[in-house]
Formats: C-alpha cells, structure tokens, sequence
C-alpha cells in the first residue's frame, strides 16, 4: 500500500475567475445578513440533526460496549459562522455525554484567524476519554495549520498528524487513528499513525475525505470518520457537482463502516437543502452472533 494509500486523489482546483465569483457571492450573502440566516435556520434548536450510528464489533471487550462517540465536521468558520453560533450544538453534545469527541476537519474557509471565532464554543466540549481532531483540506491554507493546532491544544483538543491515541479502559483499548487530509496533507502515512497499535486494539480513524475509507478497512478498524462533502450541501441536480461527490451516509468495507458527516458550516452560500446540518453519534455494540 502506498502512503497515499489506494485510492490517490489529486487536489480539486478551480479556475481563478470561478473562485473570484465564489468570493463576490459570499460576499454579498455575508452583507446581506447571512450568518445570522444560517444560525437561525439551520444551527438553532432543532434545526440541526443528531444522527445516531451504531456500529457492531465482533469480539468487542466489555469496556467498549455501548462506548460513545460524537462527531463533528466541516465548521468552516468564517462569514456564516463566528463566536458563540455554536451554542446549541455545544449544549447538544453536551447532553450525549460521549466518551470520545471526534472533529474530522475543515474549521476555516480560507485564513486560520476563521478559527478563532469558533474557539470558544470549541472550548467548552469535553468528554471522558478526551477530544481529538484531524485536519481538513481548508485548514491548510497558507499553510499556517501549526497555528490551529496550538489554539485546539490550547483548549484541550488534541490533533491527530498521521498519529494515534491507544485509550485503555481497563477492559478493551480503543485506539483514535488520525491522518492528514487526502487532498492538501503534504503527506498521509497511514503506517506511521497505526504505529505502536496493537493486533486486539479496537480502531476508529479519523480522516476529513471520505474517498481514504475503502484503504483503511480492515478487521481491527470499526469506523472510519469523514466528513468533506456537506452531504452535498444544496442536494439538487445543478448544484451537486459543485463540491466533492458524497458517497453515502453510511458504507461498509468488510467489517469497516465508513460514516460521512453532512457538517455544521458551509461554503459559498448560508443555505442547505436536502443536507441537513449534523452532529453524528457513533456507539459501539457488541456484534450478534
């Protein structure tokens, strides 16, 4: 396998006057009350979708039945989402009471200072077992993600840079395996992040593109977490091709489920259709015999 991994996938690039017009129309939608649009109708109480997974393990050790799992993705603060639009996402999460937070990625749009708006939202989750984060392709821009990752260490997130966690339960490891993003990650060693693993490790990998899930699989890894797509953000024909392809909510590779979340944020315009915003919760059970 090479370090890419199977399924190799160029950056996306757009046309300089493509992008342009990107920029004029966040613009305008930012002027035109925007933000506070997409806070009100897709972050407010109710509008946003607890998505609930289960994932079944064969084997699993006691310490890992009924484990719980949140995940965030895709926030992209910014014109559409700054300090405190989070509030009722954070108090969502915090009534799921998860072992583990998972964040898959892209908390900017096109500068790290996007991520500072968001900072004390993102303070305020906690779980048992600790929260931890990927990168996303945004979050690359300029190349200044060591600056988002001392702001997440700062507020006890730790970020995963094709490196892992081993959580030991007393009964049962989970092991949190994260990658740099397929896309814009200068390089995605999945070798090195599964180092020191061991063979009855239960795994959950985190990487922003969901396009890495099918190389991931294997029997020891439970899920692999993704987000990227939006869940197609506007999911109408038109304007399902102007983002990357959504492969499914929900798909499995042997005894791998691969989970793409729809995310919290959007880009180009404060508007879903058919694409809920999310927050996904994962638990683990103990496969049926």
């Amino acid at each position: 396998m090479s370090e890419r991994g199977d399924l190799s996938l160029p950056p996306r690039r757009y046309s300089k006057s493509w992008l342009a017009f990107g920029r004029l129309v966040e613009r305008t939608a930012a002027v035109l009350g925007g933000r506070a649009f997409y806070r009100r109708w897709f972050l407010g109480p109710g509008r946003f979708r607890v998505r609930d997974e289960r994932v079944e393990v064969s084997r699993l050790p006691a310490g890992l039945r009924g484990l719980r799992i949140v995940q965030l993705s895709d926030l992209h603060g910014g014109r559409f989402l700054g300090e405190h639009d989070l509030k009722h996402v954070i108090e969502a999460v915090r009534v799921e009471a998860p072992d583990v937070i998972a964040l898959t990625g892209d908390y900017i749009i096109s500068h790290w200072r996007e991520v500072v708006g968001l900072m004390p939202d993102l303070r305020q989750l906690s779980a048992r077992y600790g929260v931890f984060a990927v990168f996303g392709n945004h979050d690359y821009r300029g190349r200044n993600e060591a600056r988002i990752a001392e702001l997440f260490e700062e507020a006890g997130i730790q970020v995963l840079r094709n490196e892992s966690v081993r959580i030991d339960t007393g009964d049962g490891v989970l092991a949190v395996v994260g990658l740099e993003d397929l896309e814009e990650g200068k390089l995605v060693d999945e070798r090195a992040a599964r180092s020191g693993l061991e063979p009855e490790d239960v795994e959950i990998v985190l990487c922003h593109n969901p396009h890495m899930a099918p190389s991931l699989a294997r029997p020891q890894c439970a899920a692999v977490l993704s987000g990227h797509t939006h869940g197609n953000q506007i999911d109408l024909p038109g304007f399902r091709g102007l983002g990357p392809p959504h492969p499914g909510d929900r798909c499995e590779f042997g005894e791998t489920v691969a989970i793409t979340n729809f995310g919290l944020g959007v880009i180009g315009l404060p508007f879903r259709f058919g694409a809920p915003a999310e927050i996904v919760r994962l638990t683990l059970i103990e496969a049926s015999v």
